[in-house]
């Protein structure tokens, strides 16, 4: 018998927390058909004896809806074994929207999201109006990975609404009956669910509060109804981390998601200090699920944080009118006057301008700032902070900081560790990590370009998590089941995320002992020559999609295999 593919003798992690086997795993017309000894030949063979053979990775929180558009590769998510991405997350993205509210969407997610707007204008044909229609614009395209995507708030809104959306006036019974039949032909389109926002922290690259920060119960009820009405689908949503009626940002959607009988999943986030809300948040979790519901917390396995850098959208000097006036300044001229001792003197000494700037609650947040290493440590010890340094130092934190920005010719980078580092450490992530109510996301791939390199966390969780860190670590099959098989589930696609007979061939094979996991770099690979971070990986000897390989030792090959996931999918007989 011959198969396409037949990956020979490796150490096969199932997806579902199953001990480790040596076997073989054969594919057919993209699906896996023989698990176990494989007698018949592949078209194709890989022998991955001494390697791990696990299902391909499912990222529940991208931000691909521009970069599924313009590119046929979606990396960094595919680059770190990611095999399946859903996208439309927060609430923001680009349909439905009429040609008058392009700039509209685009200021949201430039504001929201860091993706600059020229690079949107350069890189988006707009050849859609309605959802379904850019579900069509996104199944015609190549691409290395599949993609899903949910309904987007606030584009919804402001196609319904107007300016009265962009203005969050409350929505009429019109509108929502607008919105509830909207949302049910997205669903029926393929829209895995709806996203949503009322984080305060979104805001439009003017300034202004998203459209759908503050959206009232009604309005998100009849867009969840029109997701039930078409069958169902998933919510996301982003409460307002931020709010000091913690519970309140989250019952509203709860609610509903009860009343109306679909699952949630959220964005959940640990306090670096003071009161530990995210233990409210799962006792809410707790006594939701077990009054019938089906609700997730969505956590980052490593701190949720920001990356600064000269080359980068912020850092410690971005509001000091001293610096501004060489920002624009190519890099190595910046550095070369940087390192003058009149520069210096003059910017460290300098005032921050009133004008302020998005990331200035962060740029200068010193305690939880710390180098970021050509071998990147994301859990660093407290005495690496720049606060820290510049004790030991005898020099202020802002010296520090200054110094450390000129290092590497000023391609240095900065991690800001804004929280899930309570304590210093990712100690309560560990604690959370596993839970049947906890979800591994937030990697942001696709967004962020400037600020955050996130998508290659599962390259984290299967280095630091299972083989690196001193203690709290995770086995190799719980870390390989929370990156498959149970994002694979929270998001309604049944027919992914384990190596099963009839399963999609989705597949990574690896090198557990060689994974290693490379600093971001800055390309400038986006329409118009925009810029953005990337981060590479060694130990991925083959990524697989739909029975074809799309990278092999780290450098992409030309198949293109990915496609539009439209809705949710069962699992096979």
């Amino acid at each position: 018998m011959t198969f396409d593919l037949v990956i020979r003798n490796g150490t096969v992690v199932d997806g579902l927390g199953n001990p480790p086997v040596t076997a073989d795993v054969a594919v057919r017309d993209g699906v896996i058909v023989e698990v176990g000894a494989v007698t018949g030949i592949g078209r194709r063979e890989i022998d991955a004896t001494g390697l791990l053979v696990t299902p391909g990775f499912v990222d529940l929180h991208t931000h691909y809806d521009g970069q599924a558009i313009w590119s046929e590769r979606l990396n960094p998510s595919s680059a770190h074994g990611v095999t399946t991405v859903v996208m439309g997350n927060c609430g923001v993205g680009f349909a439905p929207c009429r040609t008058e509210d392009h700039e509209v969407l685009v200021d949201v997610m430039a504001g929201v999201e860091d993706i600059p707007g020229v690079v949107m204008v350069d890189g988006l044909p707009w050849h859609w109006e309605s959802f379904p229609e850019f579900l069509d614009a996104l199944d015609s395209r190549r691409r290395d990975i599949d993609v899903a995507a949910f309904l987007p708030h606030s584009p919804l809104r402001v196609y319904v609404m107007g300016q009265r959306g962009v203005d969050r006036e409350v929505a009429t019974p019109e509108d929502l009956a607008m919105m509830r039949k909207l949302a049910a032909e997205a669903v029926a389109a393929g829209a895995l669910g709806f996203a949503s926002s009322r984080l305060t922290l979104h805001k439009t690259s003017g300034g202004q509060p998203i459209p759908s920060y503050e959206a009232s119960y009604a309005e998100i009820e009849a867009i969840a109804r029109g997701v039930e009405d078409a069958g169902g689908g998933l919510i996301q949503f982003v409460p307002d981390l931020l709010a000091e009626d913690y519970e309140g940002a989250l019952s509203a959607v709860f609610d509903v998601a009860a009343e109306v009988g679909l699952p949630v999943t959220f964005t959940m986030a640990i306090g670096n200090a003071g009161p530990p809300l995210y233990l409210d948040a799962l006792a809410m979790v707790e006594k939701a699920n077990a009054n019938g519901g089906n609700v997730t917390g969505q956590i980052f396995p490593r701190p949720i944080g920001l990356v600064l850098g000269l080359q980068l959208s912020g850092n410690p000097f971005i509001t000091y009118p001293s610096y501004r006036q060489i920002a624009d300044l190519p890099l190595a001229e910046r550095v070369a006057l940087m390192h003058k001792p009149e520069v210096r003197q003059r910017i460290l000494t300098d005032t921050p301008s009133a004008d302020g700037h998005p990331l200035m609650f962060a740029s200068q947040a010193f305690d939880y700032m710390f180098p970021l290493g050509e071998s990147p440590d994301y859990e660093p010890a407290a005495s690496e902070s720049i606060a820290a340094r510049a004790r030991a130092r005898g020099v202020s934190p802002l010296e520090e900081a200054y110094d450390r920005l000129l290092d590497d010719d000023g391609h240095a980078m900065l991690l800001v560790t804004l929280a899930n580092f309570r304590d210093n450490s990712l100690d309560t992530v560990a604690e959370l990590i596993g839970r049947d109510d906890v979800v591994l996301g937030l990697g942001d791939g696709g967004a962020h370009y400037g600020m955050i390199c996130d998508a290659s966390f599962p390259t984290y969780l299967l280095t630091h998590w299972v083989r690196d860190r001193p203690s709290g670590r995770l086995s190799l099959p719980a870390a390989v089941r929370e990156l498959t098989s149970v994002p694979a589930r929270v998001a309604g696609l049944a027919d992914r995320g384990r190596i099963a007979v009839g399963y999609k061939a989705d597949l990574n094979v690896l090198d557990a002992d060689g994974l290693r996991l490379h600093r971001p770099v800055v390309v400038h690979d986006l329409p118009g020559g925009g810029r953005r971070l990337d981060q590479s990986a060694d130990g991925y000897v083959a990524t697989v999609v739909s029975g074809e390989v799309i990278a092999e030792n780290g450098v992409p090959t030309t198949a293109r295999p990915g496609k539009l996931i439209r809705g949710r999918q069962s699992a096979p007989a």
